[in-house]
């Protein structure tokens, strides 16, 4: 009997975004709305982000700016050498963890979407609405350009 709950809580401790403790360590970016910590990808909730291939045109100057992979970029560059917190939400469809993440008290989606390098993903939550708007408002990150919502990209709209 305690050699199982010994296992068990082995398990519990090799999956950590099953165990209700937070996922934290270091993360490695994926994209710009996409970590990993300890082997588990993690889609940053309610945000969605330019995909890494994506292009965007520089309102200013015409140039085909690499808009996936400045946010992914950004986002690498906010986590840093830092430890990333963060609070499991759910599962996407394609089985990623979702959730919201932490880097220094500062959450992470709303960094990004603050900074222009994310779009409040209102389909799903409305949470960074206010972010999105001034971000809009300062014409920073892909507000700076013509650009396709990552949600609309993805079905092929370039």
């Amino acid at each position: 009997m305690i050699r199982a709950a010994v296992l068990a809580f082995g398990v519990l401790q090799a999956f950590p975004a099953f165990s209700g403790e937070p996922l934290a360590g270091r993360a490695s970016v994926i994209d710009g709305d996409t970590i990993e910590i300890h082997g588990t990808r993690i889609r940053l909730e309610g945000i969605d982000a330019p995909e890494s291939r994506q292009t965007c045109t520089s309102k200013e100057t015409g140039e085909v700016v690499r808009c996936g992979q400045k946010s992914a970029f950004f986002l690498a560059d906010l986590l840093a050498e830092h430890a990333v917190t963060c609070t499991e939400a759910g599962k996407d469809r394609y089985g990623r963890t979702l959730a919201h993440c932490e880097v220094e008290g500062q959450d992470v989606g709303a960094a990004m979407v603050r900074a222009g390098w994310a779009l409040a993903f209102v389909r799903y939550s409305r949470e960074y609405l206010p972010q999105e708007d001034e971000a809009r408002s300062a014409g920073a990150g892909i507000w700076a350009t013509e650009f396709v919502a990552p949600w609309d990209w993805r079905k092929g709209a370039r």
